[in-house]
């Protein structure tokens, strides 16, 4: 028996996906814009016939990663890499492809400071979200480090994944209707860079009126943008790392070498200069100069604003050196103490202050903190912990460290329903509230008004 498989016509061309369970349909590796290396992205050219969507594109080539040891294995430890990669995964209700009925959108931006991370790793697959909230989602890939975030005159302008990121933006606004979204019903989720980066484009002119809200997890806020300044640094590492090879041409593997060494000079001593050495850079297209997060707050979209209790705990868990220090006691207190100010500075209190400022421009908003803890993992509330209860993905968390002791029904479920209802209700009404979970918006000075645990 032949099984046909959804097809959707874009301007550009047609597309077809494929239908899994629950009746979600993906639609992946789905081109949104090409770039030459250092460039700007424009526009993916046009095809004839019909393109299979079937398989997740290419990930932004990037060194191996480091967060395993919180997060578990992901897929993308075996993805192909190429610069190529500008793409999208769409999932969509089946019945959204020919019912006429607009759903809201949901467009996420993956973390992992702007050097690793991809849309299609299993960890973030929003099967989950679409069954249960009958919304579209989409999930945007993007330049990464060296690639992305360079900032050297001559080479690259740098900011290059933000403007992938609103070139992605854009195609949602041109694209989604024959997913069956609606693009005036747009919001925008990240967590860790993401969230931040989110924070940047609510800066923007040009981006504000593509999304109506938006949900920022964790994001490094206490961190600010890079300045000219740390760029034009990072920018020197990298020309060291390079040993006379041109960046226009070098291949790949050279690229991420410079990338490397830069990262190690940036962080200095020890590596205890946590500020990401690729980055957005303040006053570079599309950030305006002297860029700040009032700005942000200003933008009126409904935000969604929270962090996790003891975020910091995933940096100390990959740091070598406050790994060792931890195996002594009077190191174990310190490393301790290290990770609740880093906790406080770098997120919940920034966090905090933007949802504060938010409120008092007039925006509503609402704020939360995830506090759950796993009962043998030793990383507490850690960064990227609400990961697995929103996306609700078994299989491609089952090896996560920071979930060790947790029975995924009995622990992870309930918590995670919970959640999804919550994102899912403030994706279509602006408002997380749900007749089991009340959720109050947030209170200026006083902190989070809803705790997850």
């Amino acid at each position: 028996m032949t099984i046909t498989q959804p097809t959707v016509d874009l301007p550009r061309g047609s597309l077809r996906g494929r239908r899994g369970h629950d009746d979600v349909v993906a639609f992946r590796g789905v081109r949104y814009a090409t770039a030459e290396r250092f460039a700007a992205p424009v526009a993916a050219r046009p095809w004839e016939g019909v393109r299979d969507a079937v398989d997740p594109g290419p990930i932004c080539p990037q060194l191996p990663a480091r967060v395993a040891a919180v997060t578990g294995p992901s897929s993308d430890d075996d993805a192909v890499q190429d610069e190529d990669c500008l793409c999208v995964d769409v999932r969509t209700p089946a019945a959204a492809l020919t019912d006429g009925v607009p759903r809201p959108v949901l467009v996420w931006l993956h973390g992992g400071a702007y050097v690793i991370g991809s849309a299609s790793t299993s960890w973030y697959d929003t099967s989950r979200l679409v069954a249960e909230g009958d919304v579209v989602t989409v999930s945007v890939g993007y330049r990464l480090g060296v690639l992305g975030w360079l900032a050297a005159p001559g080479v690259s302008a740098g900011n290059l994944g933000l403007l992938d990121q609103l070139a992605a933006l854009r195609w949602v606004r041109d694209n989604i209707g024959a997913f069956g979204g609606d693009p005036g019903q747009v919001t925008l989720m990240g967590q860790s860079a993401g969230a931040h980066a989110i924070a940047c484009l609510l800066t923007v002119p040009a981006a504000r009126p593509l999304f109506r809200r938006a949900i920022l997890q964790s994001g490094q806020l206490g961190l600010g943008l890079s300045s000219p300044r740390r760029a034009a640094r990072v920018a020197g590492h990298v020309v060291e790392g390079l040993d006379g090879a041109d960046p226009a041409t070098a291949d790949v593997g050279t690229l991420l070498a410079a990338q490397r060494h830069a990262m190690i000079r940036a962080a200095g001593p020890g590596g205890m200069n946590s500020s990401p050495a690729f980055a957005p850079t303040d006053g570079v297209a599309p950030l305006a100069p002297s860029t700040t997060w009032a700005d942000t707050a200003a933008a009126g979209h409904d935000l969604l604003v929270g962090t996790t209790a003891d975020e910091a705990e995933t940096f100390m868990a990959i740091s070598p050196v406050l790994r060792d220090l931890r195996g002594v006691p009077v190191g174990r207190s310190l490393v301790g103490l290290v990770s609740a100010v880093a906790t406080r500075r770098v997120f919940a209190a920034p966090a905090s202050q933007l949802v504060d400022e938010a409120v008092g421009a007039g925006t509503r908003a609402f704020s939360y903190r995830f506090a759950w803890r796993a009962p043998a993992s030793g990383l507490g509330a850690c960064h990227c912990l609400e990961l697995p209860f929103l996306f609700g993905n078994r299989h491609a968390w089952r090896d996560a460290p920071m979930l060790r002791g947790a029975d995924w029904d009995d622990d992870v479920e309930p918590i995670g329903a919970t959640m999804r209802a919550a994102w899912l209700r403030f994706v279509r009404t602006g408002d997380p509230s749900t007749d089991a979970r009340p959720w109050p918006p947030h209170r200026p000075g006083r902190g989070p008004t809803t705790v997850l645990a």
